[in-house]
């Protein structure tokens, strides 16, 4: 099972740039970073909901299950 983060397809539908997300949900561009790359290990409800409500989407819209396949 792998969650791909599909945050940067939803910045560019709102024609928003990484930094000025950050400055509205108050954190970091270096942790956006980390979560747009999907190298974070988790990310905070109160994290999620603030960038929901900047990018008028709702949380599937940003983090999607996908199946692995496997490697023999």
């Amino acid at each position: 099972m792998a969650i791909v983060v599909n945050l940067d397809v939803m910045l560019a539908k709102r024609k928003m740039q990484s930094k000025e997300l950050a400055e509205r949900i108050g954190i970091t561009t270096v942790n956006l970073s980390i979560l747009k790359t999907g190298k974070a290990k988790g990310v905070r409800f109160e994290t999620l909901d603030a960038i929901c409500e900047v990018l008028d989407c709702q949380p599937g819209d940003i983090l999607e299950r996908k199946e692995e396949s496997l490697k023999y």
